[in-house]
């Protein structure tokens, strides 16, 4: 028994989208075997699916100036990621001094923020040095695994 591998996985498409949202990136393609999903705001936000045959090799691309997707790509990929799903904090408590801001030099390992989770309070460590360019979440924000939460460059 065959299966068909032209069925789209529509929530595949609005987890692409949503990801866009949330990284400010203007296109996301996805290559799985056969298939490939693009996902681009450049077209209003159209969605092209297109079967793919295997190539041999794959084609050059020509050079490319650097453009506001590749600093969203670069953005993106400087993003400190949430480990869990909770919510974020920015301060040890309400009314406290965050623990980060925009443009402050951070160590490797020191405390970006707290994430709450199953009423537990998870630090929430710098994976490496340097300086803080973005903050992507807001205090009291409910976050997903793997959502992008600070920008370190």
């Amino acid at each position: 028994m065959t299966t068909n591998k032209s069925t789209v996985d529509q929530q595949l498409i609005r987890d692409l989208a949503h990801i866009l949202d949330e990284t400010n990136l203007t296109e996301i393609e996805v290559e799985q075997n056969d298939m490939r999903v693009r996902v681009s705001r450049q077209s209003a936000g159209a969605v092209h699916y297109a079967p793919q045959a295997p190539a041999s090799a794959p084609a050059p691309l020509p050079p490319a100036a650097p453009t506001e997707a590749a600093a969203a790509s670069e953005r993106a990929r400087n993003a400190v990621p949430s480990p869990m799903v909770g919510t974020a904090y920015l301060a040890a408590a309400p009314g406290a001094k965050p623990f980060i801001e925009v443009g402050q030099t951070v160590k490797e390992g020191q405390t970006l923020l707290i994430i709450e989770a199953m009423k537990t309070m998870n630090q929430i460590p710098s994976t490496r040095s340097g300086t803080v360019t973005a903050i992507l979440c807001e205090d009291g924000q409910p976050v997903e695994f793997g959502e992008p939460l600070v920008v370190i460059e």
